[in-house]
């Protein structure tokens, strides 16, 4: 999280449909969720348990083991 200054507000995204918009924005923006997160937390402040049950998960690779014959 940044440091922030208290006298300049930025906007509270507590809507469900406003933070899916503003995340569907953002994120034809932004290369990585890395970014996404980044310009959401500086731009607005948000309920980020909203927010990751909004974005995809990262899911790992699964490593397959080698078939014996």
């Amino acid at each position: 999280m940044p440091n922030t200054d208290p006298v300049i507000t930025r906007p509270t995204l507590t809507n469900p449909s406003l933070l899916a918009s503003a995340l569907h924005r953002i994120g034809t923006e932004a290369a990585s969720t890395a970014e996404i997160w980044r310009r959401l937390t500086e731009h607005y402040i948000v309920d980020l348990d909203a927010v990751a049950a909004l974005l995809p998960r990262a899911e790992p690779e699964p490593l397959w083991l080698t078939s014996r014959n």
